[in-house]
């Protein structure tokens, strides 16, 4: 609620008004709950519809029924939030994170409506300021978290009599950390509360953070810029694997789904790639500016952005460049927004900020890969280890002279106005 925004300092203590707002008033409990079932919901719904598309693309109808659409749909939402499954003993653990971000997206959106309807509960700005206790966040998360969380084990105990074994303790995991995580930031924000808390941070701490996500932001970006531009080159590659497994329209639009839903695992590995480190397509593979060993790969159109085999040429080391001058970048636009003419200011900003993100994509990179099929699949994705220490240097080192550099120019700038 807009009303609730304060800034740093604060203004003079007033009477509190009766609210009289109703929109911003709305049951707390009954929105929660709803929110949180429509947050999980949603999502589910597009992927049966998208299960029974498959499902009628693939043969026309001809063998099977709808519910086994509508079976494959709810199995692609569990894997989604991590849940793997095992089927005739071959065992998927890989995540498609494209319905991740999907799912991520709806909990943020639904999340912010919820906190925006029940920002007008609890006591206002000055109030919480003064320390006074404030569950309107909390209730309000604790109650969208445990109806998605329902939705997720009502679902689970539907497809409890198949004889396709998943995780429920991953989905559960999973479910509880995206509604805490995401929906509880974006209930915090829409309820105004976010606003009110992070005004009394010091500033180098809010610097620090919107560094990090910045270098966050732009470097994924950059990482399936990269990806989609090494797909582009070898797009014939790409069109050739489709004319050799003969499908039809309906079939190729299941392959292009697929591609869709693993895009960001794509964009990861890409992201991996840059930082040095690069990933494995098989066990003992890897794809990286420095060394390229690859085996026989499944006939997937995206494998065809891969690197080819053998040593790469030297320019390519040259790509270990990218991240260090993205974050660079990033942190030179955040100090337009947080401006500052001291030296150890601006260092601790870039620094902690780049560090911070390098802990980030580390993070991300372990959930892009995993096992994805038999025998040498088993093995598939960035090397997370390795990357999280490349990204905490290369990020952080880029971050603290995108930081310095702003600083210096800043500074010249204060000097040219004071000389006027």
């Amino acid at each position: 609620m807009t009303s609730l925004l304060s800034g740093p300092t604060r203004p003079a203590r007033t009477a509190p008004e009766p609210p009289t707002d109703v929109a911003h008033r709305r049951p707390l409990v009954l929105l929660a709950l709803l929110g949180g079932v429509a947050a999980a919901a949603g999502p589910l719904v597009v992927c049966l519809g998208v299960g029974v598309a498959g499902w009628f693309l693939s043969d026309a109808g001809a063998h099977g029924a709808p519910r086994d659409g509508l079976r494959a749909g709810a199995y692609a939402w569990l894997m989604g939030h991590g849940s793997g499954l095992t089927i005739a003993g071959v065992t998927i653990s890989a995540i498609p994170l494209g319905i991740t971000v999907i799912c991520a997206w709806a909990v943020w959106r639904i999340a912010h409506r919820v906190g925006d309807s029940v920002s007008g509960h609890g006591p206002d700005a000055d109030a919480i300021a003064d320390g006074v206790r404030d569950w309107t966040v909390p209730a309000a998360t604790a109650l969208f978290t445990a109806a998605y969380v329902a939705v997720a084990v009502v679902t689970l105990r539907v497809l409890s009599a198949d004889s396709v074994p998943v995780s429920g303790t991953r989905v559960v995991v999973w479910s509880l950390l995206l509604c805490v995580v995401v929906g509880g930031a974006s209930i915090a924000i829409g309820a105004g509360r976010a606003a009110i808390w992070t005004a009394f941070l010091p500033l180098s701490v809010r610097a620090a953070a919107t560094v990090c996500l910045k270098v966050v932001s732009t470097f994924l970006l950059v990482s399936a810029a990269m990806f989609l531009v090494a797909l582009a080159v070898d797009l014939g590659a790409a069109l050739n694997v489709m004319s050799e497994l003969h499908s039809d329209v309906g079939e190729a639009s299941l392959y292009a789904g697929l591609a869709l839903v693993v895009l960001p695992n794509a964009a990861l590995c890409a992201g991996s790639y840059l930082l040095g480190p690069g990933f494995a397509v098989g066990t003992a593979t890897i794809a990286s500016p420095t060394a390229v060993v690859l085996g026989p790969v499944p006939a997937f159109p995206l494998l065809a952005a891969l690197p080819d085999d053998g040593a790469p040429s030297s320019w390519m080391a040259l790509l270990l460049l990218v991240p260090p001058v993205v974050a660079a970048y990033a942190a030179a636009r955040v100090h337009r927004l947080y401006p500052t003419t001291r030296w150890e200011e601006g260092a601790v900003r870039g620094c902690a900020g780049g560090i911070l993100a390098g802990l980030v994509v580390g993070g991300l990179s372990a959930l892009a890969g995993g096992s994805v099929g038999p025998g040498r699949m088993q093995d598939v994705g960035p090397f997370a280890a390795q990357v999280t220490l490349h990204a905490v240097v290369a990020l952080g080192l880029g971050a603290l002279v995108g930081s310095l550099l702003a600083t210096w120019s800043y500074r010249r700038y204060v000097r040219r106005q004071a000389a006027l």
